[in-house]
């Protein structure tokens, strides 16, 4: 029988269920067990592909051109879960397959209600996700915070699951918050509260982890255990680290929370291997040097909105066992910027990363120009690989007008425009040039330098290209296409001539990183930054 883990959270929102339920994921592969990592999202939108940055941090790709939330980026970087379309689930995607049906007469005339039809959806697919990969546990992150009127439906199918396969085949795990007052006094009524409304929907939590600036000590976890009707065993202190959010899954398992998990599910518990998290938490805590990368981008004011570069950066850094800081640097702020050396002449490296718009363009414009000019490393990422070229454009290859069309569709120098297959779309939704495709590295190239090979397969999440019109001029002013597709046609990848360290993509290699398997572009873009320090 398959066993499922839910893990559900109270109190306020953004308090890491996505990490807490990968720590969970890592500890059981530890153990050997196969799992398979799903996210329930509530909101109503289809995917996230037409959301904000600012209202819901990145994008991640999957393989398959899912555009999924931020967390399945937790999930991949932690686990071997697989990561497709699958695994991301949310209420608009439920509610547009019930409407379907209904539409096509397959409820057999019944009237479509919450319960059954939505809830029983909901485990329809969440039962799918951990079939095709024949995992033995599927763990699935309930998004939003018990209260909230959107995720009663995905709570109640979680109550259900508990009648459909068995009490004893389920785990639930509800992460909650113990704030901390003035004199520095753990206040649980929150956490008590939190419990309460999860059992009201008729859902006993089994394990209790518990946010906090500090470790709980054991008074604490005692009068917790007594008013959520939790073993005091099963109160994990899940406290805040002092280094990086890959030790998490070890301070869980000092805490016995996977011997809790196996033996609520009742599988054996054998001895964890841990060796290649507490090899990835000894170079993170024992780095040899510190490298500074200035990331130059338009939505620098949330962290979670480059979430993925964030920590693909940290991972070039334990793949060259040094400590990455990011110096954060808004493009809106450098367009107004007189001094640039004294900007960046602290740092090593610059990274401008992918977006949308035409805000702080030109700041990025200017960034990458002082980089070329500077021999300074840097690595565009999709918008800034396309950067990277208006600015050679411009001021190497006699192109003053040179821009995107997504910027200045009147330009008379468009080296970056729409593919002819986008110029009539309107609809946005998953409408891009999404997931996983073949690239050819050229010879001699430094990105083939990195990867090592001659074809790489990479996530891609844009609509604009360079344009092939102008590929030959720019070459002629000697800008080195670095990749490109099979056919040659659309260009993947490029690089400046006598540089020290530059390269451009237009896909995501930040999304195919784990701190276990650092991806070889940033740990060249890291050792590119500890040569030139």
């Amino acid at each position: 029988m398959k066993k499922y883990v839910f893990v559900t959270g109270g109190v306020c929102s953004s308090l890491g269920k996505g990490v807490a339920a990968a720590s969970i994921g890592t500890l059981m592969e530890c153990h050997g067990l196969r799992i398979c990592m799903v996210k329930v999202d509530p909101y109503l939108n289809v995917d996230a592909g037409t959301m904000s940055p600012y209202q819901h941090g990145e994008v991640y790709v999957t393989d398959d051109g899912a555009e999924t939330d931020l967390d399945l980026g937790n999930y991949f970087r932690f686990t071997s879960s697989p990561v497709t379309k699958k695994q991301s689930i949310t209420t608009g995607q439920i509610y547009q397959e019930v409407i379907r049906k209904e539409r096509e007469g397959q409820y057999l005339g019944r009237t479509v209600q919450v319960i059954p039809h939505i809830t029983d959806e909901i485990k329809r697919r969440i039962v799918s996700a951990g079939t095709d990969n024949d995992s033995e546990i599927t763990i699935i992150e309930v998004g939003g915070t018990v209260g909230d009127i959107e995720s009663i439906p995905y709570l109640e199918a979680a109550r259900q699951f508990a009648h459909d396969v068995g009490r004893e085949n389920i785990v639930f795990v509800h992460l909650t918050l113990v704030p901390m007052v003035a004199g520095e006094e753990f206040k649980t009524k929150p956490t008590q509260h939190s419990a309460k409304a999860l059992r009201e929907i008729g859902i006993q939590p089994d394990v209790l982890l518990c946010r906090s600036a500090k470790p709980l000590n054991d008074e604490m976890k005692r009068k917790i255990s007594l008013f959520t009707n939790v073993n005091k065993d099963s109160v994990v202190s899940a406290y805040d680290v002092d280094g990086t959010i890959y030790e998490i899954p070890l301070v869980y398992a000092n805490q016995g929370l996977d011997r809790m998990v196996l033996k609520k599910l009742g599988l054996e518990y054998t001895e964890p291997d841990k060796s290649r998290w507490e090899k990835v938490v000894d170079i993170y805590r024992n780095p040899v040097d510190v490298v500074k990368i200035g990331m130059v981008g338009k939505y620098i004011d949330l962290t979670d909105s480059y979430k993925s570069i964030n920590e693909a950066l940290c991972h070039g850094g334990i793949a060259n066992k040094v400590e990455v800081e990011i110096v954060k640097i808004d493009s809106e702020d450098l367009e107004k910027e007189k001094d640039l050396d004294k900007l960046f002449k602290d740092v090593d490296g610059i990274l401008i990363p992918g977006g949308f718009g035409k805000r702080g363009i030109e700041g990025m414009i200017t960034a990458a120009g002082w980089a070329r000019k500077n021999n300074l490393p840097c690595l565009g990422i999709c918008l800034g690989m396309q950067v990277m070229v208006i600015e050679y454009a411009r001021a190497v290859a006699g192109l003053a007008d040179a821009n995107s069309t997504e910027f200045m569709p009147e330009s008379e120098a468009p080296v970056v425009s729409l593919l002819e297959e986008q110029l009539d779309v309107k609809d946005y939704g998953g409408t891009m040039r999404l997931g996983r495709s073949e690239s050819h590295l050229k010879e001699g190239s430094l990105i083939r330098e990195c990867y090592g090979t001659p074809l790489i397969y990479e996530r891609h999440r844009h609509r604009y290209e360079v344009s092939v019109k102008y590929r030959e001029v720019l070459e002629e002013a000697g800008l080195i296409v670095g990749g490109t597709t099979p056919d040659n046609q659309l260009v993947e990848s490029v690089q400046w001539p006598n540089h020290c360290w530059s390269t451009g993509v237009q896909f995501h290699p930040e999304f195919t990183s784990k701190p276990t398997d650092p991806h070889p572009l940033f740990a060249g873009f890291i050792r590119g930054a500890i040569d030139n320090k």
